[in-house]
């Protein structure tokens, strides 16, 4: 009576093969295997219907069977139960094998617990007879790839070639990802060309890392080697090709890119919708960037963020507020890039007052401001003249300032002649960049703006006397 009243519950293919299972329990009276019973751990749509099977399996002798048992494992992650459900499962099994301790990593792996699934791997190694195959190896170097554990990483590789599994596809391809998500897109290479087989992952892998890397020249030459080879290009390599398009100011192709996306893809992902709206935004064509932005069906706070810090950048100080503020009415929620796009706009506005607000509420969506942050406010108040305050602002900020963030500082004190903080703040900046012309040079056209032509000169001769000259500017067309 309890299996009807909730086998509602059940998908109907589910319950009909419930029905079998206990059924056949019901008229063996035995602990024999029941028909269908790994396809009814496979097929179990909830935690409640799966206990009954585990329970199964505990009063009968199936515990022992590792298939059943590991599948059990399987099906409990896949509800959602794998911490501590599937972990209490797979520690209590009678005997465990290379299958099920596969399992048990790949899960954790997947899942995000990338700790818990290398610590999983070591104890397998240290406690058990058990040995990894190549289908271990690769659960363990995304793991690694996922904690940023690059030591380890190299250890597993250095296992990988004393187990003989250099010569696998599956763990050479594992190897060169992790190398990649790391950012030693070197090692990566270089595994990439020992290589005798290499498929489109592979392929996609390295031309993304490139980008990620800033090598924009290196990861296009991959992509030809890519589409020499026949692969099938998707929207995964078109993002990457964006990104290129973008960081050399490829306009022409970043189009070229566009117009394929349309014509293969009838709607875009939100993958590559970013990445067309970034590489518009990178290329300064801005109302490209916001057609496409407006004709997204989904937008992310990426989506927000990029179009938000172009017109930022670009210095349109009412379309990069007044995007922020829809953002904010459409609940999403901004992230440092977000702010930084606002923050820039104030600083090419000199919103001093607007400039704070933003810092502040950057403390309430729990956003640690970073140096770039900070250097925008900075630079925020000495483009409006409040040269004093900047110079607090920078003492008072809790992280160093840097070249940059003095510089604007300087500038600002050159726009107004300010002498007293001028001196101050280009006195600092020479003591990180002694060799550094461009400092001199500016503290010189101060003291030459306010009338202080004796200390300009003598500064000047200082400079010759020590050999310090400042670089010819030179143009790239």
């Amino acid at each position: 009576m309890h299996l009807s009243s909730s086998s509602f519950c059940y998908p109907r293919p589910a319950k009909n093969l419930l029905t079998l299972f206990f059924t056949a329990r019901a008229l063996s009276g035995t602990t024999q295997n029941p028909p269908d019973l790994f396809s009814l751990l496979h097929h179990s749509p909830n935690a409640k219907h799966l206990r009954h099977l585990h329970a199964h399996l505990l009063r009968t002798s199936l515990y022992s069977n590792v298939v059943l048992s590991s599948k059990l494992v399987l099906a409990y992650s896949k509800l959602n139960r794998l911490f501590p459900t599937s972990l209490s499962v797979f520690w209590h099994m009678p005997c465990r094998n290379i299958f099920s301790w596969n399992i048990i990593i790949g899960e954790f792996s997947r899942s995000g617990f990338a700790s818990v699934s290398i610590d999983l791997f070591l104890r397998m190694w240290r406690e058990s007879y058990v040995r990894p195959d190549d289908f271990t190896l690769p659960l363990v170097l995304r793991a690694c790839s996922a904690s940023r554990e690059a030591k380890l990483g190299d250890l597993i590789h250095v296992l990988c070639l004393k187990l003989g599994f250099n010569a696998s596809l599956f763990v050479s391809s594992a190897l060169v990802i992790m190398y990649v998500d790391m950012g030693e897109i070197i090692n990566a290479r270089k595994l990439f060309d020992d290589m005798p087989l290499r498929d489109s992952v592979l392929y996609t892998a390295m031309f993304g890392g490139y980008v990620q890397q800033g090598e924009a020249l290196l990861g296009l030459a991959m992509f030809r080697e890519m589409t020499y080879s026949g692969f099938v290009l998707d929207s995964v390599v078109m993002v990457s090709l964006l990104m290129a398009c973008g960081q050399l100011g490829a306009l022409k192709h970043g189009k070229s890119v566009h117009a394929w996306s349309i014509r293969r893809c009838s709607c875009f992902g939100l993958n590559l919708g970013n990445a067309i709206i970034d590489m518009y935004v990178k290329c300064s064509k801005l109302d490209y960037a916001q057609e496409v932005f407006v004709n997204m069906p989904d937008r992310d706070v990426i989506s927000w963020s990029s179009l938000i810090l172009g017109y930022g950048l670009d210095g349109d100080v009412f379309m990069a507020i007044k995007l922020f503020d829809e953002m904010l009415q459409e609940r999403i929620i901004p992230n440092a890039v977000t702010f930084l796009g606002v923050l820039s706009a104030c600083a090419h506005g000199g919103l001093v007052e607007k400039s704070w607000l933003y810092l502040r509420l950057m403390q309430e969506y729990k956003i640690v401001p970073e140096l770039k942050h900070y250097a925008s406010v900075a630079d925020c108040m000495s483009r409006a003249g409040l040269l004093e305050e900047a110079e607090k602002f920078l003492e008072d900020m809790p992280v160093e300032p840097d070249e940059a963030v003095m510089g604007a500082v300087l500038s600002g004190c050159k726009v107004y002649g300010n002498v007293e903080v001028g001196e101050r703040v280009a006195r600092k900046l020479i003591q990180l960049a002694p060799g550094k012309a461009g400092y001199y040079v500016t503290l010189a056209g101060i003291y030459s703006a306010t009338g202080r032509f004796d200390e300009a000169e003598s500064l000047r001769q200082w400079m010759k006397e020590k050999q310090i000259s400042k670089a010819p500017g030179c143009s790239s067309i």
